[in-house]
């Protein structure tokens, strides 16, 4: 499996995710999964919480179009989409 994560993908949508208090668990959940993916390679738990957070980016869209930029959506897509 071959599988592109940005660094500036992660860290904005950790960034977003505490500026909007959205889902505090979810924060600590993905900023550890990366730091183990930094450690060991294995995307397979940011893969699953970037999933997450890609959920509440969209929903959080569509309340409001501009509380969430559309390039971190589409990068978070991409990375879920492994």
């Amino acid at each position: 499996m071959s599988v592109k994560i940005s660094e500036k993908t992660i860290v904005s949508t950790l960034e977003k995710l505490e500026k909007l208090k959205l889902d505090e668990k979810l924060h600590a959940e993905l900023s550890w999964c990366w730091n183990s993916y930094l450690a060991d390679q294995n995307p397979v738990g940011v893969i699953e919480k970037s999933k997450v957070a890609l959920d509440l980016f969209k929903a959080k869209r569509k309340e409001n179009s501009r509380a969430v930029a559309k390039k971190l959506v589409d990068d978070l897509e991409k990375i879920a989409m492994n």
